[in-house]
């Protein structure tokens, strides 16, 4: 009997380069990303392959030796798919499909099939595929010779299936069409926002896969789609919430990353407008991720493109519950002992001097803490009520019973 992974799972090879941007151990941390973006796409990741080089190849991307040895690999253990964790030019792309004669993705093209898998409403599949035909554009040419050999499966899905789209001409009318859609959209989308009073808004953001759908059914006791895989949230939800008896509305925004493709943060332009709108952020954080701090650091370089920095924000750091520092032996003289070894303990400390006292630190799953989570909620959006609504302060207590 043949198991359902082998029918389900295409095979996959990943890619990537060590050079003075990312060390070794970055890289090896992207790899470990982009094996689980090709898992989340639909693919089992059978080999990774690396090359210490200060530029790539302007031809291959990766040097004629190494091009040759993921060429073996692939013909001897038929893989259909390869992705590399940087962005291809049409050409290195269109010169690596000829050698490999297999489909080529890189880390852009990857996110938007799984962004293309995971949009449910017309609005999000709108944005989806505007973002898709602007980096499909220039690719065209290659493409189609490609599509005639094998059709569909990763990388492949939306608007990449339709042959009549080779002309682009055609392409570029679309993505007009698209672009006025959206446009359409935006405008009925703030009005709506515009409709929702002068309630207070809270955003949820952060990386993806940190557990902010979870933690927005806890507190908003909604259904909002949760799963253990990257961009599992896509299209924006927003929910009335009362804490004590203090309402507000609460959005759980798609899951950022590091070199989120260009195409999607102006596409999806007016999803992060629920963000720019807000009152207060609630940045939440894997703390059991071993680079989270990182992790911080791409939400906060997005946040800073769309001019939302400077917001009030709490940073909550979720999955407590699965937090392991690493072991120290302290009679080790030699060892030095480094943020890897802290406790939660010594994590609260550090981040709380900070963040001026700004972070939590919860389990949403196993719903640790979150008494102290909704109180501290509670006292950052009574303030902000009562600064907007200075005579509503009576109605709202200093803090919860």
């Amino acid at each position: 009997m043949i198991e359902a992974k082998s029918l389900s799972f295409e095979k996959t090879v990943i890619i990537g380069i060590i050079n003075s941007q990312q060390d070794a151990t970055q890289s090896k941390e992207y790899l470990d990303e982009l094996a689980f973006l090709a898992h989340t796409a639909g693919g089992e990741v059978l080999k990774r392959f690396d090359q210490k080089m200060q530029t790539p190849n302007p031809k291959t991307f990766i040097g004629s030796g190494k091009i040759a040895e993921v060429e073996n690999f692939v013909t001897e253990n038929e893989v259909s798919t390869v992705v590399f964790d940087d962005e291809l030019t049409p050409a290195q792309q269109g010169n690596i499909e000829k050698i490999l004669r297999c489909k080529i993705l890189d880390r852009t093209g990857l996110i938007l099939d799984i962004f293309a898998q995971r949009a449910q409403t017309s609005y999000a599949r709108t944005q989806v595929e505007l973002a898709q035909y602007e980096y499909l554009l220039p690719r065209l040419k290659g493409l189609w010779t490609h599509l005639e050999r094998q059709r569909g499966g990763i990388g492949m899905r939306g608007p990449g299936e339709t042959e009549i789209e080779t002309d682009r001409r055609i392409v570029r009318d679309k993505i007009s069409l698209l672009k006025k859609k959206l446009i359409t959209i935006d405008k009925q989308m703030a009005t709506q926002r515009g409709n929702r009073g002068a309630l207070v808004r809270v955003a949820l953001v952060g990386y993806t896969n940190v557990g902010k759908s979870t933690l927005m059914n806890v507190i908003a006791k909604s259904e909002v789609f949760a799963e253990n895989k990257l961009f599992a949230t896509l299209d924006t939800t927003v929910r009335k919430v009362v804490i004590g008896n203090l309402p507000f509305l609460l959005s759980d925004t798609v899951g950022f990353i590091r070199k989120l493709p260009t195409q999607l943060v102006e596409s999806f332009k007016s999803t992060l407008d629920e963000v720019q709108e807000a009152d207060l952020l609630l940045h939440v954080v894997d703390i059991s991720h071993p680079n989270f701090e990182q992790h911080i650091e791409s939400v906060n370089v997005i946040l800073s493109e769309i001019k939302s920095l400077d917001k009030p924000t709490l940073m909550v750091f979720n999955k407590i519950d699965i937090y392991e520092a690493e072991p120290w032996d302290e009679t080790d003289l030699i060892a030095e002992r480094s943020s890897k070894h802290f406790t939660i303990e010594e994590w609260q400390k550090t981040w709380m001097h900070r963040v001026n006292d700004r972070a939590l630190f919860i389990s949403a799953l196993n719903k640790e803490n979150l008494n102290a989570f909704r109180e501290r909620v509670y006292a950052e959006t009574r303030k902000i009520h009562i600064t907007r609504f200075p005579y509503n302060h009576f109605l709202y207590p200093e803090g919860l019973d």
